[in-house]
């Protein structure tokens, strides 16, 4: 691969003008000589040339009138928690990033948008006592209380958007050195838009079809030199496509106002709030023991089998942050973020199975036939969150002799609550045909509320120190120790466990533009790390000796290559992973006594790229297989050993990306590709593998309005998002189309 380098003066007469030459070359892997006409086509950037010897011979400069785009989806060259003491081409572990201006080209919505489409993540579903909302599974562990915000645990469990985000990172592989308790198979951090110096406005309205409809606006105010507000607003409304009844009713407010902006103190203040107000869907009702189908039925996709004059799910999320910032020197820099944060899951929905459809005198459990049945059963629950964190860091660099240290030191604390009240006055269940049912039959019921009562709290306190360590030019070392104790109490049962975890790696830099790493990391997940929340081993509200027993232990290698190629505007990684479970739940066969000797085991491969090929041509895709083994886990006397994993998929990819043939003429279009995933331990049912298509033309009318169409799951196809172990699938958004236009001005 071959990035040019143009050598020219400043033209104020040329202004928006490309300037190609090629006076000087680097290579990215080596040596590699491409024809002259790809050369021509190559990115185009100003070098000075600071040889002091015989100057370089110039060809012929080739001037291109256009304006060549800011926005590619190129990662940073940082993240943004302090605790990555290294640039992300030096950070020893794969880490995906997708930006804002990703989102928007794709029209992704929600974090489920975003995660649907990233390879090696899956998604998983609730059923009731676990909420419907983000429930994603990392390299084949789940991570739906992995999700953080700006750097702080989210307790929430709802649906988060993308309204109020500047990008999404992917952290994989074994994180709790970096997060704290959990974080096996990886962790997702969203980084939320902050204020700036620079004014600007951008409003934006959608429509498409299934009545969708979609308004957003992002203000950008500076008061003065060093302080700045910036308020963004969402609201969105319509029904879900491809589906015969499912309301989206959306709508977020996240007002900020930074102080000291350009100064070595600054102090910013922000506040956010979204609410769901929807239909929940679960989706179709898939098999149980007197069913011989290993695939989810045949179905109409556009059936709904819930109840629309019943269902309902109120799901707030609200933050109020402080961050607190100042920087004594270049070497040294202080940070202090402190958060409280409450949500709400109020909902009665529907979940369509097979179970027991006999009880009701109705005809045979079944999916063959015109008459077969599945049942309705109610899932209600009212769960109130409250949570105050508050987390320290310093960091910056320092030497010891001949080493450099990039570091960062910090503490955290938390303390969690969980309330619930009691859910009366259901809806009586009822069977209906599985081929032509009924949402819209009328039902008698009222719903009660007992009183709030606390279900249990949670307390931490974490003191970590993160390292990077430069040995010389070419060889760091990445080091990274964490100390962390967890207190769980159901107001039954109380718990403390306190564990360490820990990070290893070491980079080796054959080139300023490359690296090659290996890592080792450390997770533990304690019981009731949930709360309960979802029940069984996973929580303190399951079996007693689930309730009295260790952390659960992981550990994870890998071992990759990252390059910044196309004078740093196109990123590549690779990576060989493995990650084990030594100590995971199980059920001993004799006592029927939940245990810690399980075990199970994911290895893979991670191939990705993203950022601009030309100044005109963005590209985002990955590629990741994972081989997800159970080594052993019993449940009652049934024996798993040597399965697959539930609920991951071996293959999955994506492809997206766009190209402006036109100065203001830009197409994209994408590929996305799910192979098949086992939803049950004893991998007799499956959801199928699919491939999802996507396009996008964007239009700019001017400087300041533009117009986008964006047209998602182009062939219609039935897809399955995720499964409950079985009892029902859910389903994916069919073909779906926003026409949008946004005006911005600065």
């Amino acid at each position: 691969m071959l990035s040019t380098y143009a050598s020219t003066q400043q033209d104020k007469a040329l202004e928006g003008t490309t300037v190609l030459s090629m006076d000087s070359f680097k290579p990215a892997f080596g040596t590699v000589v491409l024809a002259g006409a790809m050369a021509a086509m190559a990115p185009a950037q100003a070098e000075e040339n600071q040889s002091t010897t015989a100057a370089p011979a110039v060809l012929q400069e080739i001037r291109v009138m256009g304006e060549v785009p800011n926005d590619t989806y190129q990662t940073p060259s940082k993240l943004s928690s302090p605790k990555f003491t290294a640039p992300l081409l030096d950070t020893p572990r794969t880490v995906n990033v997708i930006t804002e201006q990703q989102m928007k080209d794709r029209g992704a919505t929600s974090l489920q948008d975003v995660l649907r489409t990233t390879p090696g993540i899956t998604l998983g579903s609730g059923e009731g006592g676990t909420p419907v909302g983000d429930r994603p599974f990392i390299r084949g562990y789940e991570a739906s209380t992995d999700i953080f915000i700006d750097g702080l645990r989210d307790y929430a469990r709802g649906s988060h958007e993308t309204f109020n985000l500047e990008a999404v990172e992917v952290i994989k592989g074994a994180s709790s050195a970096y997060t704290g308790r959990g974080g096996t198979g990886g962790s997702i951090n969203l980084t939320t838009k902050a204020p700036k110096l620079e004014p600007f406005a951008e409003l934006s309205a959608g429509f498409g079809n299934a009545d969708q409809w979609r308004t957003t606006a992002d203000v950008n105010m500076p008061v003065g030199d060093t302080v700045a507000i910036r308020l963004n607003v969402m609201k969105m409304g319509g029904d879900v496509p491809g589906r015969g009844g499912p309301e989206i009713d959306r709508f977020g407010v996240a007002p900020s106002i930074a102080f000291g902006l350009g100064t070595p103190t600054r102090l910013t203040l922000s506040y956010s709030e979204l609410k769901n107000k929807d239909t929940p869907d679960l989706g179709i009702p898939f098999a149980n023991a007197a069913n011989d189908r290993d695939t989810p039925p045949n179905v109409d996709r556009e059936n709904f089998y819930g109840r629309l004059n019943a269902d309902f799910r109120n799901n707030t999320m609200k933050t109020s942050t402080m961050l607190f910032e100042h920087d004594f020197s270049e070497q040294a820099q202080f940070r202090n973020i402190t958060r409280h944060s409450e949500s709400l899951n109020d909902y009665l929905m529907t979940r369509p199975s097979f179970d027991n459809c006999k009880a009701n005198s109705g005809p045979p459990c079944s999916t063959e036939g015109p008459d077969a049945q599945f049942k309705r059963d109610n899932r209600a629950r009212w769960r109130y969150n409250t949570a105050i964190q508050n987390q320290t860091d310093l960091y910056g660099t320092f030497s010891t002799g001949s080493l450099k240290h990039s570091y960062s030191a910090g503490v955290e604390f938390t303390y969690e609550k969980v309330f619930s009240r009691a859910v009366g006055g259901l809806p009586a269940t009822d069977t209906d045909n599985l081929w032509n049912p009924d949402p819209n039959k009328p039902y008698k019921f009222n719903l009660t509320y007992g009183p709030k009562t606390q279900d249990g709290y949670i307390k931490t306190r974490s003191i970590y120190f993160m390292d990077t360590i430069e040995l010389s030019e070419q060889f760091l070392l990445n080091l990274g120790l964490r100390r962390e104790s967890f207190t769980v109490d159901n107001m039954k049962l109380k718990r403390k466990d306190d564990f360490w975890n820990y990070q290893l790696g070491a980079v080796y830099k054959p080139a300023e533009n490359g690296s090659i790493y290996v890592s080792y990391a450390t997770s533990s997940n304690p019981a009731g790390e949930n709360l309960g929340q979802g029940g069984g081993a996973d929580g303190v509200g399951g079996s007693a000796s689930v309730r009295d027993m260790k952390p659960e232990k992981s550990y994870s290698w890998e071992i990759g290559t990252k390059w910044d190629v196309f004078d740093e505007r196109l990123s590549l990684t690779g990576a060989y992973f493995e990650t084990h479970k030594t100590d995971a739940r199980t059920t001993d066969p004799l006592t029927g006594d939940v245990t810690l000797n399980g075990s199970n085991r994911v290895r893979g491969i991670e191939l990705g790229a993203s950022g601009a090929i030309t100044p005109r041509w963005n590209v985002w895709t990955g590629y990741t297989y994972l081989a997800p083994k159970i080594k052993s886990y019993r449940n009652g006397n049934n024996v798993y050993d040597g399965n697959q994993m539930k609920f991951i998929a071996r293959h999955s990819a994506s492809l997206w990306t766009t190209y402006k043939i036109l100065p203001e003429l830009t197409l994209g279009g994408g590929v996305t590709y799910l192979g098949k995933r086992y939803v049950d331990d004893a991998n007799t049912l499956e959801l199928p593998s699919y491939f999802r298509y996507d396009a996008m033309l964007q239009y700019d009318v001017s400087k300041s309005l533009s117009l986008q169409f964006n047209a998602n799951n182009l062939s219609n196809n039935a897809l399955y998002d995720a499964s409950h172990v079985g009892v029902f699938a859910n389903v994916a958004p069919g073909r779906s189309y926003m026409f949008s236009a946004t005006y911005r001005w600065e």
